[in-house]
């Protein structure tokens, strides 16, 4: 069994406030959630503006499947025009 775990940090430059952001991020989540069947959540910089920290995880046999799907996942959130990735970090367990 293989666990991949995408970190990424995301500037919400739009974002004037903390409900902006939780609308932005939530949004986000429920489409990587959906479209990709992983689990995702907000892991870091909760009361920051325009700053989020956003974890995924996928478990499969395969660690080239794992990897495939966090790609997927990482051109998803980059092709959303409310957010930027400052940085991302893969890794496997």
């Amino acid at each position: 069994m293989v666990v991949g775990i995408l970190t990424m940090d995301l500037l919400i430059p739009e974002s004037n406030s903390l409900k902006d952001k939780r609308q932005v991020v939530k949004s986000l989540l429920d489409g990587i959630r959906n479209k990709f069947n992983v689990s995702a959540a907000e892991i870091d910089a909760l009361d920051i503006w325009r700053r989020t920290v956003i974890g995924v995880a996928c478990v499969s046999n395969d660690k080239s499947f794992a990897n495939s799907v966090l790609n997927k996942v990482l051109d998803s959130v980059n092709a959303n025009p409310r957010v930027s990735i400052e940085s991302c970090q893969v890794e496997f367990v």
